[in-house]
């Protein structure tokens, strides 16, 4: 996919249908996005069409009907936005992002676990 920029919210909210369930009908994306979201079906079809033009989705075509599906997998797209939003806010220093994380929020035993497994993992492969 050779999306720029970051996706907006409401462009969350399409993906995560189209990563639910691809390809989609617009029809179908649009009754899964009103009972989700509350949009409109112009409104799911114009992201979809803004979507398609911007290359995050793809629009074929299956027995006569358009049907959508996500251009990116969504952990590509978690991982760009994770990129974004380090690189953005904390000068791209994951140290700094945790140490802030960390100071406003308590974390259970188990987050602080899988913590400790990341970290380990991370030294076992430099090693």
């Amino acid at each position: 996919m050779d999306v720029k920029e970051n996706l907006t919210p409401a462009e969350w909210k399409l993906m995560e249908c189209l990563w639910a369930k691809a390809p989609r009908s617009g029809r179908e994306a649009a009754d899964e996005l009103h009972d989700s979201a509350g949009w409109s079906r112009s409104t799911t079809l114009t992201m979809l069409r803004r979507m398609s033009g911007k290359g995050a989705v793809i629009c074929g075509e299956e027995n006569g009907m358009k049907v959508y599906s996500p251009a990116i997998a969504r952990d590509d797209a978690v991982a760009r936005e994770t990129d974004s939003f380090l690189g953005r806010v904390y000068r791209g220093s994951l140290s700094l992002m945790l140490n802030t994380m960390t100071r406003q929020r308590e974390l259970s035993r188990e987050e602080i676990n899988e913590l400790y497994d990341i970290l380990r993992k991370a030294g076992e492969d430099e090693a």
